[in-house]
C-alpha cells in the first residue's frame, strides 16, 4: 500500500508558503513609503585584467529614491566623467582606463526621498598595487659548518593571500625537514648548516594568486665552510625572535585559523613539543605540521583561548616560549531592528543588539544622520532600543543601527512607515487553484492594509464565512482547507476590511484525484548474478499526466535518470532493470511519482540471495579407530536458510587431493559423528547448501589417521570373459583404496565344477583378473574371490556360477516348409538343433534369403543376401518385404555368443503376383471443348502381369461440390493413352488412373485439366521427362508464346518396400489462337537458321579477338545483357507441384528423401525385426527380429530440389 509523502520540491514549496504565511506583506509600491536598499556591493577589488569595476546600489520607494554617495565619509560626485552611472539606480561603473587608483577608498550609498533616507554598508574599493621585490645587491653569506643562519625573504605587500616558496634557479624546491624550516613570514631558517647547504641560487618566490602574479627575489649565495671541530650546543629559539622574550600575546579572530610556530637552532637539531598550560590541546582541530614546528588550529572558538607552550630540546638542554592566545570577534547581530508599517496613533519599538569581542558600541541614526539631530526620533532612546507612542505620519523615517568595535562595523536599516489606507488586495481576480483529494488546499488573498484588517472567506454562493474545523485563515489572508474532498471544488470569495474600507476578490478551486502507485513484484527474492526487474505502475488524474514524473531510489539515494554509466542498472521510465545483481544491490527500492500537486512513494524490499559463506573453525573430537566427531561454525546464509551440509574427506592414497563425499547433515546441525574406514589418513571439509546452491568448501580440518585392519568386504561383480573354447578369464571389480583397510592387498580365487564333490582349486593374485583353462566347452563352475591383506582375510566369499568358453554350433537346422502369407510375406518353419550341438548359450536362429529371378521377365538376379534373426529357442519366423512374382532361395542357421553355425540346405520358393504400383505419370496431352486425351507411363513396380487400367474422372470446378465418379476399364494395357469424349465444355475435371493385375488394382495417380470453351481451338500438351540425376536440365519452349512451369514432385512407389523416387515433370500450357506445329513453318525455320549463322559469326569474332590478346569479359557481358530466362530463374520464388491427391501449400519445400506411406499390402521390416519399433503377432506366440545386411528397396538420392519458374520463348 502506497504511503502518501511529500516530495522534495513539494516540501520546499510548502515550507516557503508557510514562511510566507507567517511574515508581513511588503508595502505595495503604489503606497508612499521610505526607500529600502535592495542590492549593494560587497568589497570590490580592482584586478588589472578586468575591463571595468561595478559598484552597485539599488533601492525601492515611493516617491522614487534619489541616490548619493560618499567616499571616505566625504561626498562623492557622480557627475565625474570618468565613471558611468546607471539609470534609475545608484550603481556606477569605473572603466579600467589607467586612473583606477584615484578611486580607491570606502564608499557608502544613500537612497532618499521626501519620507526618509536609507544607508548602505561601507563598500571598500581596493586597487592593489603590483607587488615587486626591491632591486638590491644581496651580499653573499658565509658560515661555519654547524652554525645557524636565517635567509630573509621580506616579501612585498600585495593582495592576500600570499604564498611563499624557496627554490633554486632550476625551480626545484629547497627541501625542508627538522633542520630546515620556512616561517610564516617566508624566512628560511637553518638550525645548523651542513656542507651540502652551500649553493649560490637560493631564491624566494612570492605568489599572489588573486593577482595571478609571482615575483622572485634576487638569488642568495650561501657558503658553508667545513670545520674539524663542530661544537654541539643546547637549543636556542629563533622563532619567536629572542628579543620578544619568553612570552608573547597572539590575537586571533573567532572562526579563523591560528598558526603558532617555534624554531630553535642547536646541535644536534632540537625537537619541538607543544602543550597547553592548565589543559589539553584541543582535540580534532589541532594538527602539528612542518615536523612539529607549527601548531595549527582551525575554526577557533572562545574555548581555544589560553596559554600554549612550545619546548625545544636536545640532549644538551631545553628552551621554551609561551603564547598567550586571545580570541576576539568582530560585531555580529543578535537582534536586528525590523521594518514595520504602523497606522496613526499606534505604538512601536525598534530593538538592536550585537555581540563581539571587545563588546561592540551601538549607535542610532535617522535618515543617515545622528538620532540626536532628528526632531521626531522617538519617545524613549536607549543604545539597544528606540520606542514610539502615538505614532504620526511625521515619524515616518529610515532608522539605522550601527555596531562597531576594533575589528569592524556593521549597519542595518529599519523602516518606520506610518500609513492609513483602504485594504489593497494584491492577488489577481479569478485566480484558479487546484489540489488533490486528501491534501490541503491553499487559496491566496495577499493584501496590504493599515490599520490592520480582518480577512473572511466564504463560498461565492453562500453567505456564511468559512471558519473552524477544516478551514483556517492565515494572517496574510490565505485560506487553508485541510483534507480537501471533491465537494470542496467551487468558487470562493475573500473579503478584507479595516477601519478605512473593504475590498474583495474571487478564487476558483478544482479537486483532482490523488496519484496511486504499485511496485511489482512485491518484496522479490533474487539470486545473485540474476536479473532484477521492477515495474512501477502509476495512475494519476488526467489533468496531472503532463506533469507526472517517476523516479527510482534505493535506501533513500536517488538513481541517475537513465541508470548507471556501465549499463548494469537501466531505468526506462517505470521499469528498473539490474543485471548481474550483487549483494550490495539488496535494500529498499522506492518508486516516487511527482505531479504538480502531489507526490507518492511506493517501496519494495529487494532481498538478494547467494550461496552461503563456507563453514568456519572445523574441529575434531571424540577420536576413535573407526569414527571421529566433526564440528564447525555456520557461515552467513545470505538470506536463504541452509538446508544441509555436505561433509567431504580426502584420504585416498592412490589419488591424493581428491575429495569425496562422506555424508550429508541437516542444515540445523553443526556437528556430526563420522564413520571411518581403517588405514586412511583423513582430512575433512564442509560445504553448506541453500536454495541458491553450494557454498565454497571450508578450509580443511586437521588430519585424523585410522589404524589398519583386515578387509571388510570382498570384490563384487565377478564375471567371466572368454575368447577361446574351454577358456575362463575370471574378472572382478577391485577394491577401492578406501576399502583395502591395510597394506599388501591380494585376491584369493577359488573354483571347481558346479556341484562336484571335489576340492577347490585356488590361486592368489594381486591384480583383478585370472585366466583358467577347463577340460570342457561351456561348462558351469563355482567361483569365489576373497580379499586378503597383511592383517588377515576378508569375510567368507559367496560363490557365483561362471561358464567356460563357448564354441560355434556344429549342425544346421532342417527347413520343413515355407508358407506364403501374401505376395510379399512368407512364414518359414524349421527343426531346432540339439542342445549338445550348440556348444554354448543358444541366442537364436537366423534366416538368410536372396532373390534369384523375376517371374515376369525371367531375368536372373545376382545374389544379394538379406538376413533376419529370431532370438530364443523357436522353430518358425516371418520373412517380410519380398518382391512379388519372384523366385527366392532361403537358408536357416543357429547362432550363440561365439557366432553362427552352418547353414541349412537352400530352400526354393516363389511369391505370387501382387497389385502394381502407381503409373509413373499421367498427362492430359490434348483438350477440346468436349474431349481430352490422356497419356501415362507404366508402373515402375509391376508386381505381375498388368491386365488392364482403371480410369476414373469427375468434375471438380474449384468448388466444394464435386461431380459423380465415372469409370472406364481399359483392357488393352499395351496402349498407354486414352481419349475421353462427351465431356462438358469449360469444365474442370480430375482424373484418376490405376494399373491392375489379376490380384487387383494399385494406388491411383491423378491429374487435373479443364476443357475449352465453345469455338476455341484444341490445345496440344507435350510432356517431357527430366532426368532426376541432372542438377541442371535445359528446357526449350517448343512453341512460340508458350509458358513452361517446372515443379518438383515427390511420389511414393511402394508395394512391399519403402522405395520412393523423385520425378520432375514439365507441364506446358499453350494459349488459344496459336498455330499447331509451328516448327514446320518455313519462315520459322529460316529465322532459326539466320540466328544460328549470326551466333556462329559472333563466336568466331570473339575467338579471334581473344587469340590476338583482346580482353573479353563474359561476366561483364552477362551483367550488361542478362539472359532473360536465367534472370527469371533467379528472381522467381521457389515452389513445388504435385498432382497426387494431397496438394501441398504453394511455396512449401519438401525433402526428396521424405518417407511416403506404403500401400496396404506392403510389409515393413520394422514390423518383424528385433527392437521396440514394431511387433508382429499372428498367433500371439512369437516376435521376429530383423537384422538385414542390406535394406531392401533403399534408394540413394542426390537430394537436389527444383523450383517452379516460367520459361518464355
Amino acid at each position: 500500500m502506497g504511503t502518501l509523502l511529500s516530495g522534495r520540491r513539494l516540501i520546499l514549496s510548502l515550507i516557503l508558503l508557510l514562511l510566507k504565511l507567517s511574515t508581513a506583506t511588503e508595502i505595495p509600491l503604489s503606497v508612499q513609503q521610505v526607500p529600502t536598499i535592495t542590492k549593494q556591493s560587497k568589497e570590490q577589488v580592482a584586478f588589472p585584467f578586468d575591463e571595468y569595476f561595478q559598484i552597485e546600489c539599488e533601492a525601492r520607494g515611493n516617491p522614487d529614491p534619489v541616490f548619493t554617495w560618499t567616499k571616505d565619509d566625504k561626498a562623492f560626485d557622480l557627475s565625474d566623467p570618468r565613471i558611468i552611472v546607471s539609470n534609475n539606480s545608484g550603481t556606477f561603473k569605473i572603466p579600467n582606463e589607467g586612473h583606477i587608483s584615484h578611486f580607491q577608498g570606502k564608499y557608502r550609498c544613500f537612497a532618499s526621498n521626501k519620507l526618509g533616507v536609507a544607508m548602505s554598508e561601507e563598500i571598500e574599493f581596493i586597487v592593489p598595487s603590483v607587488p615587486k621585490f626591491p632591486k638590491e645587491q644581496i651580499e653573499p653569506l658565509e658560515v661555519e659548518e654547524g652554525d645557524p643562519i636565517v635567509l630573509q625573504c621580506n616579501p612585498p605587500k600585495g593582495l592576500p593571500p600570499l604564498h611563499i616558496y624557496w627554490m633554486n634557479i632550476e625551480l626545484e624546491h629547497i627541501k625542508q625537514d627538522e633542520r630546515v624550516y620556512m616561517s610564516q613570514k617566508g624566512d628560511l631558517y637553518f638550525a645548523n648548516v651542513e656542507e651540502k647547504d652551500s649553493r649560490n641560487d637560493y631564491c624566494c618566490f612570492a605568489a599572489f594568486p588573486r593577482l595571478r602574479t609571482i615575483v622572485q627575489k634576487m638569488p642568495m649565495k650561501l657558503t658553508v665552510n667545513s670545520s674539524n671541530s663542530i661544537k654541539q650546543r643546547k637549543p636556542r629559539l629563533l622563532l619567536p625572535p629572542p628579543e620578544i622574550g619568553i612570552e608573547s600575546s597572539v590575537i586571533v579572530l573567532k572562526g579563523d585559523t591560528l598558526v603558532l610556530e617555534c624554531f630553535a637552532e642547536g646541535l644536534p637539531t632540537p625537537q619541538i613539543e607543544w602543550s597547553k598550560l592548565g589543559g589539553d590541546l584541543p582535540k580534532g582541530s589541532e594538527t602539528k605540521e612542518n615536523h612539529g614546528k607549527t601548531l595549527k588550529m582551525e575554526n577557533i572558538s572562545y574555548l581555544d583561548k589560553g596559554n600554549y607552550r612550545c619546548t625545544a630540546n636536545n640532549f644538551l638542554g631545553t628552551t621554551s616560549h609561551v603564547f598567550h592566545v586571545i580570541v576576539e570577534e568582530p560585531p555580529r547581530w543578535t537582534k536586528k531592528p525590523e521594518s514595520s508599517v504602523y497606522s496613526t496613533g499606534s505604538s512601536g519599538i525598534l530593538l538592536c543588539e550585537a555581540e563581539g569581542e571587545p563588546q561592540p558600541t551601538i549607535k542610532w541614526k535617522v535618515n543617515g544622520a545622528p538620532i540626536e539631530n532628528h526632531p521626531f526620533a522617538g519617545d524613549v532612546i536607549f543604545p539597544g532600543e528606540v520606542s514610539f507612542t502615538n505614532l504620526q505620519p511625521n515619524h515616518t523615517a529610515v532608522y539605522q543601527c550601527e555596531a562597531s568595535n576594533v575589528h569592524g562595523t556593521i549597519l542595518t536599516n529599519a523602516n518606520i512607515d506610518v500609513v492609513d489606507v483602504t485594504p489593497l488586495i494584491q492577488t489577481k481576480e479569478e485566480e484558479n487553484y487546484a489540489t488533490v483529494v486528501g491534501y490541503s488546499a491553499f487559496l491566496q488573498c495577499e493584501f496590504f492594509a493599515s490599520p490592520e484588517a480582518v480577512v473572511t472567506w466564504q463560498m461565492t454562493e453562500e453567505t456564511e464565512p468559512l471558519e473552524g474545523g477544516r478551514y483556517h485563515t492565515h494572517k496574510n489572508g490565505t485560506l487553508q482547507i485541510i483534507g480537501a474532498t471533491e465537494e470542496d471544488a467551487g468558487s470562493y470569495s475573500c473579503w478584507v476590511e479595516n477601519a478605512i474600507g473593504k475590498t474583495a476578490v474571487t478564487a476558483n478551486l478544482d479537486i483532482r484525484n490523488a496519484t496511486k502507485l504499485r511496485v511489482s513484484p512485491k518484496h522479490p527474492r533474487v539470486p545473485k548474478s540474476h536479473i532484477l526487474e521492477l515495474y512501477c505502475e502509476s495512475k494519476c488524474d488526467s489533468h496531472l499526466k503532463h506533469s507526472l514524473k517517476l523516479s527510482w531510489s534505493k535506501d533513500g539515494e536517488d538513481f541517475a535518470i537513465n541508470g548507471t554509466e556501465d549499463g548494469r542498472i537501466v531505468i526506462d521510465g517505470a521499469n528498473l532493470t539490474i543485471t548481474n545483481i550483487t549483494l550490495e544491490d539488496q535494500g529498499v527500492y522506492s518508486c516516487s511519482a511527482q505531479t504538480a500537486l502531489d507526490s507518492i512513494v511506493e517501496e519494495t524490499q529487494v532481498t538478494v540471495l547467494d550461496v552461503p559463506d563456507p563453514p568456519e573453525n572445523l574441529h575434531l573430537s571424540e577420536r576413535e579407530n573407526r569414527s571421529v566427531r566433526l564440528s564447525w561454525e555456520a557461515g552467513d546464509d545470505h538470506n536463504s536458510d541452509i538446508s544441509e551440509y555436505i561433509v567431504e574427506f580426502e584420504g585416498n592414497r592412490e589419488e591424493p587431493g581428491r575429495w569425496e563425499e562422506l555424508t550429508r547433515i541437516e542444515g540445523k546441525d553443526t556437528t556430526a559423528l563420522l564413520q571411518l574406514a581403517p588405514y586412511v589418513r583423513y582430512q575433512f571439509r564442509v560445504t553448506a547448501v541453500n536454495e541458491v546452491g553450494r557454498s565454497p568448501p571450508s578450509r580443511p580440518s586437521d588430519h585424523h589417521e585410522t589404524p589398519p585392519a583386515a578387509p571388510d568386504k570382498n570384490p563384487q561383480n565377478i564375471r567371466v570373459q572368454a575368447s577361446q573354447p574351454k577358456e575362463m578369464i575370471i574378472k572382478w571389480e577391485p577394491l577401492k583404496s578406501m576399502e583395502q583397510n591395510g597394506p599388501g592387498l591380494e585376491y584369493r580365487v577359488s573354483w571347481k565344477p558346479q556341484g562336484a564333490p571335489v576340492e577347490w582349486e585356488e590361486e592368489t593374485v594381486t591384480n583383478h583378473t585370472l585366466r583358467v583353462m577347463t577340460p570342457t566347452v561351456y561348462a558351469p563352475y563355482d567361483v569365489q574371490v576373497q580379499a586378503i591383506n597383511q592383517l588377515g582375510s576378508g569375510p567368507e566369499p559367496q560363490s557365483v556360477v561362471l561358464y567356460s568358453g563357448e564354441d560355434y554350433p556344429d549342425t544346421a537346422p532342417v527347413i520343413h516348409s515355407v508358407d506364403t502369407i501374401n505376395s510379399t510375406l512368407v512364414k518359414v518353419t524349421w527343426s531346432t538343433i540339439p542342445k549338445d550341438r550348440v556348444h554354448g548359450h543358444l541366442k537364436g536362429y537366423q534366416i538368410n534369403w536372396w532373390k534369384t529371378k523375376s517371374l515376369l521377365d525371367g531375368k536372373t538376379h545376382p545374389k544379394d543376401v538379406n538376413s533376419l534373426r529370431f532370438s530364443g529357442q523357436r522353430n518358425y519366423g516371418m520373412v517380410p518385404s519380398l518382391d512379388a512374382f519372384s523366385e527366392f532361395h532361403l537358408t536357416v542357421l543357429a547362432y550363440n555368443s561365439k557366432g553362427t553355425g552352418p547353414e541349412s540346405e537352400p530352400y526354393v520358393f516363389q511369391t505370387p503376383e501382387g497389385v502394381p504400383g502407381q503409373p509413373t505419370f499421367l498427362k492430359v496431352i490434348k483438350v477440346d471443348k468436349d474431349t481430352a486425351t490422356l497419356s501415362w507411363g507404366l508402373p515402375k513396380q509391376l508386381n505381375g502381369n498388368v491386365t488392364r487400367y482403371l480410369l476414373q474422372y469427375q468434375i471438380i470446378n474449384d468448388t466444394d461440390e464435386i461431380g459423380d465418379l465415372n469409370e472406364i476399364n481399359i483392357t488393352v494395357p499395351s496402349k498407354p493413352s486414352w481419349r475421353l469424349a462427351n465431356l462438358n465444355a469449360t469444365t474442370k475435371y480430375k482424373f484418376y488412373l490405376r494399373a491392375c493385375t489379376s490380384q487387383g488394382c494399385g494406388k491411383p495417380i491423378t491429374e487435373e485439366s479443364a476443357t475449352l470453351a465453345e469455338g476455341s481451338k484444341s490445345i496440344r500438351k507435350i510432356p517431357e521427362a527430366v532426368n532426376l540425376t541432372h542438377q541442371v536440365h535445359p528446357l526449350e519452349a517448343l512453341e512460340p508464346g508458350a509458358e513452361r512451369t517446372v515443379r518438383l514432385m515427390t511420389k511414393n512407389w511402394a508395394d512391399n518396400d519403402s522405395i520412393f523416387q523423385d520425378v520432375i515433370e514439365t507441364r506446358g500450357r499453350e494459349y488459344a489462337g496459336l498455330y499447331d506445329d509451328i516448327a514446320t513453318q518455313g519462315w520459322f525455320i529460316g529465322l532459326m537458321c539466320a540466328i544460328a549463322l549470326l551466333t556462329l559469326i559472333l563466336l568466331t569474332v570473339c575467338f579471334v579477338k581473344r587469340n590476338r590478346g583482346g580482353k573479353y569479359s563474359v561476366k561483364e557481358k552477362e551483367d550488361l545483357h542478362p539472359d532473360p530466362e536465367v534472370q527469371s530463374a533467379k528472381d522467381e520464388t521457389f515452389g513445388e507441384y504435385s498432382d497426387s491427391d494431397e496438394k501441398p501449400l504453394k511455396g512449401s519445400l519438401r525433402s526428396l528423401n521424405r518417407n511416403m506411406q506404403v500401400t496396404e499390402s506392403a510389409d515393413s521390416l520394422v514390423q518383424y525385426g528385433e527392437g521396440d519399433h514394431g511387433l508382429f503377432s499372428e498367433d500371439g506366440s512369437f516376435i521376429g527380429a530383423y537384422a538385414g545386411s542390406k535394406e531392401k528397396g533403399s534408394v540413394e538420392s542426390n537430394g537436389s530440389s527444383t523450383a517452379t519458374f516460367p520459361l518464355r520463348a
